[in-house]
């Protein structure tokens, strides 16, 4: 039996380089398992006062790179949200497959001295529901409460029991390969920013490589 791999994240804790080794070494866990299972992710706070004081752009280089990381996994990633979440609860929260929230949850972006902090969570933002959508959450920091979260499809659900969305996830997966279903999220993260001819190549190779699969499977 695969191990149930499970992360939490506090964001009133600052960026630090503690949290990017726990994020690494669940990645870690998530890559020898040779993509099966789920990652569950459980995020709430949001961090006060000068919680940057003392950061520096090599370590943000570090968290946003191994948060790329955890957005690639070679396995189906579900986070839960409770309550205010942001910081770094808010960028690994905006890096999983699926996403939902408890009632009473708040998406914010956080602040730093002089303005909204400018990491790679307003970008994933955007991605995924436009620019004009959530331009006064990103430039201004106003909060996006968990109703609008689901009409924007921030978030997929908003659940009473976070158990039962990693459990619809279980169900989803099922008899998923995990290293498949990275291929098809990377295409899915491409579609907005590639053009349909530089697109064609990947997915061209992607169909082969399902069709080489299931001539192996008829063949055995």
């Amino acid at each position: 039996m695969k191990e149930a791999l499970t992360l939490t994240v506090d964001g009133t804790e600052p960026m630090s380089a503690a949290a990017v080794s726990a994020v690494q070494e669940v990645c870690d866990r998530a890559e020898a398992q040779g993509g099966s299972g789920i990652l569950t992710v459980h995020v709430s706070g949001t961090p006060s006062g000068d919680w940057t004081s003392g950061l520096d752009v090599m370590l943000v280089s570090k968290w946003e790179r191994v948060l790329r990381r955890l957005e690639r996994l070679p396995l189906a990633t579900v986070a839960v949200a409770g309550g205010d979440c942001g910081g770094t609860a808010l960028d690994v929260f905006l890096a999983a497959d699926v996403r939902a929230a408890t009632n009473g949850t708040r998406l914010l972006i956080s602040r730093d001295a002089t303005a909204t902090w400018p990491g790679m969570a307003g970008y994933r933002l955007a991605a995924l529901v436009g620019t004009a959508r959530i331009r006064r959450a990103v430039l201004f920091g106003l909060p996006i409460e968990a109703p609008e979260a689901l009409r924007l499809g921030i978030i997929d659900e908003i659940v009473d029991e976070p158990a039962i969305a990693a459990a619809a996830v279980a169900g989803l997966a099922s008899g998923l390969a995990g290293k498949e279903l990275a291929i098809r999220r990377q295409l899915l993260l491409d579609a907005a920013t590639t053009s349909f001819e530089d697109a064609l190549g990947p997915h061209l190779a992607a169909c082969d490589r399902a069709l080489r699969g299931t001539a192996r499977q008829e063949a055995s």
